[in-house]
């Protein structure tokens, strides 16, 4: 008999103050909790909801940082399982590891201190086909095709293909007296993928718990347990993988955020490892070349190249791709010669055996004649007397024969590129890209991060100025905890500068961090994208609020010179009213070419147009240059154009007084502004 009392459900509204939201880890860390209780759980976001004791569906709920969710319990101990949850959402660490977030404290309390050999098929010296830069053929052999020239040198070698096969199954459905066998064939086989995946983490040790979160998407209902439900109703194991993974995938890709977007690409990577195993087929990497060769590919990324062995990389030749990626900055900055945008199929890759480059001219011949072979060899040869020839400008500081010096600094991504830069005599660093500090990574670098980074990078080259860009960073190369809209263009969006102005929240540890490093070396700030004269006054006055604040907190710091990129027009023209705002310009090439011919640069199409030395373009940077020479202020020039021999005399002409540039390519410069 009924005592006539309703029992309710407990419903609680909670802000997440999650850094980042419920992204992988954290929403891992909460399933995991919630399942600590019998009570069932849900998590009301917007019109949608999901279980609580699902990762995957509560990454698929999109929680960002700041939202307001609701709670609602159902059973005996949802009280206290509220409470504990709301209490998890409530705190910015929750889901970090706890050595992970007890390195979190040691940073925040320290806050106060100041304190291979080349292939031989490869040229590797950067200085192009031979001493004049000519790409010359034997005259009966078959035309080149023609590429986006990325990475300049010559080489010729045996053909690596890098082209992933989709992967299909065999057969859709199975017999009714496979189902078991079928289903522990699955099992074998996700069970091998996670464990190699196990092993991959703990090679490169990251233990931020990437992993655990991973595993936890793979072992899911929505991934595992469908795929066990639809081999049970008769499906081959292999094509109840694909079908799960594919459509778990999509569910990710529709997402807004573009953090959980990215999460596609680990469903995909589970899927293809799984599916592997159970079709019994090797994967295709990088990491299995094992002798110098000429990797032919449709698209690579910066990770896929880092996952090999560089030294046996002859050349890269792509279908796909430009000479600004950072895929080209890692090639150059290894001497491998690169040739980017080739148009042809990526069915024309198979099948290729010897494979001839010349990245300066972005020239790729496939199967060379035994007479092409030979003369490649004999410029291989020169180019490696050519540089040892150069070897000799390594301490020497340019100067013109007008008696005028021209300082040749290095464009740098990531420490780890400075013994490169040091080696041939680099004279401070005209370019450090923060960028990637903030990409490929889970969260957002951190203020003492930073700091220790770009401290590092100033000390290795005092007393010579270590240029740092602020964050230049939108839509076409997202990072996690900064939403980017979908934007029609987004190289003429919210990015650079733009985008650092509107979110203090990352600029200002970051400016922070480059005043502090300020009091250890010759550190210079330089903003990208500026537009107007507004946004440099704006950023100056949140500089002098970053410095209130570190001396109100008794911290060490340093007052950088400011200066700007000029790679808008707008800049350009109004270079006069920007000189007087900062110490000094630094023109990126790349994109003020861009933008000047209305030409985009990842368009092989439109390779002859997108040319430094357009009449358009050397206008532009002779106003920039007159503009600082009248405010007596120092120009830089940190595009690609610094390098190029034909436009070093003519910068220099205009009055250009540094140029920066891929470490491979210090000495050539040298020795080019010494004969000037």
């Amino acid at each position: 008999m009924s005592d006539g009392k309703v029992k309710s459900m407990l419903e609680t509204a909670v802000v997440v103050k999650v850094t980042e939201g419920l992204h992988a880890r954290p929403a891992t860390q909460f399933a995991k909790l919630a399942k600590e209780f019998s009570c069932s759980l849900l998590v009301l976001h917007g019109s949608t909801s999901a279980d609580a004791k699902s990762a995957v569906k509560l990454m698929l709920l999109g929680i960002r940082e700041h939202d307001q969710i609701v709670l609602r319990a159902d059973g005996a101990d949802e009280s206290d399982a509220v409470a504990r949850m709301a209490q998890f959402l409530s705190s910015p660490q929750a889901g970090v590891q706890p050595a992970r977030a007890a390195q979190a404290a040691d940073a925040a309390a320290c806050a106060g201190e100041t304190d291979a050999p080349i292939a031989q098929s490869r040229s590797g010296d950067g200085n192009g086909a031979d001493a004049g830069g000519r790409s010359v053929a034997p005259a009966d052999e078959t035309p080149p095709l023609i590429g986006i020239p990325a990475s300049e040198g010559v080489a010729f070698g045996d053909a690596y293909v890098y082209l992933p096969e989709p992967l299909r199954a065999a057969r859709q459905f199975i017999a009714p007296h496979e189902t078991a066998t079928e289903a522990m064939r699955f099992e074998r086989a996700l069970d091998d993928a996670l464990a190699a995946l196990d092993s991959q983490f703990d090679r490169i040790g990251d233990h931020d718990g990437i992993a655990e979160a991973l595993v936890s998407v793979a072992r899911s209902d929505e991934f595992a347990g469908e795929i066990r439900t639809r081999i049970a109703a008769g499906r081959d194991a292999t094509a109840a993988t694909l079908e799960v993974g594919a459509t778990l995938a999509a569910s990710f890709e529709s997402i807004d955020d573009e953090y959980l977007r990215s999460r596609a690409d680990d469903i995909h990577g589970i899927t293809r490892q799984v599916a592997l195993r159970l079709n019994g087929q090797p994967d295709v990497s990088l990491a299995g070349i094992a002798k110098p060769c000429v990797v032919l590919a449709s698209d690579l990324t910066a990770p896929d190249l880092a996952r090999a062995n560089v030294a046996n990389i002859a050349a890269l030749v792509c279908t796909r791709g430009s000479a600004t990626s950072h895929l080209a900055i890692i090639a150059r900055s290894h001497g491998i010669p690169a040739v980017f945008g080739l148009a042809v199929p990526d069915s024309d890759l198979r099948g290729v055996a010897q494979v001839a480059v010349d990245g300066t001219l972005g020239h790729v011949w496939f199967e060379p004649t035994r007479a092409l072979q030979e003369q490649f060899a004999a410029r291989i040869d020169e180019a490696r007397a050519h540089r040892a020839a150069l070897d000799v400008y390594r301490d020497v500081g340019p100067v013109t024969r007008a008696g005028r010096p021209v300082r040749i600094a290095a464009n740098l991504g990531s420490p780890d590129e400075i013994d490169a830069a040091k080696a041939v005599g680099a004279m401070g660093v005209g370019l450090f890209r923060t960028e990637l500090l903030f990409m490929n990574r889970r969260s957002l670098p951190g203020e003492h991060e930073q700091y220790s980074v770009y401290r590092r990078v100033a000390e290795a080259f005092a007393p010579h100025p270590v240029v740092i860009r602020t964050l230049d960073i939108g839509g076409d190369k997202p990072v996690p905890g900064i939403a980017f809209a979908r934007e029609d263009n987004p190289f003429l969006g919210w990015r650079g500068v733009r985008m650092c102005l509107d979110r203090p929240d990352v600029f200002k540890p970051q400016l922070r961090a480059l005043l502090r490093a300020a009091s250890a070396g010759n550190v210079q700030a330089m903003l990208p994208m500026i537009a107007d004269v507004d946004e440099v006054r704006r950023v100056k006055a949140l500089m002098a609020e970053c410095a209130r604040e570190l001396a109100g907190e008794g911290i060490a710091f340093g007052a950088p010179k400011l200066g700007i990129m000029i790679e808008t027009p707008a800049a350009a023209l109004t270079a006069d009213m920007l000189a007087p705002e900062v110490d000094f310009f630094s023109i990126g090439t790349n994109d003020l070419t861009q933008y000047v011919m209305a030409a985009d640069r990842a368009n092989p199409k439109l390779a002859p147009l997108y040319r430094c030395d357009h009449p358009a373009v050397l206008r532009a940077i002779a106003m920039v240059c007159d503009a600082a020479r009248q405010a007596g202020i120092e120009v830089a020039v940190c595009g690609e154009a610094a390098a190029q021999p034909p436009m070093i005399p003519l910068l220099v002409g205009l009055g250009v007084d540094e140029l920066s540039m891929s470490p491979a390519c210090v000495l050539r410069a040298k020795k080019i502004v010494s004969e000037l």
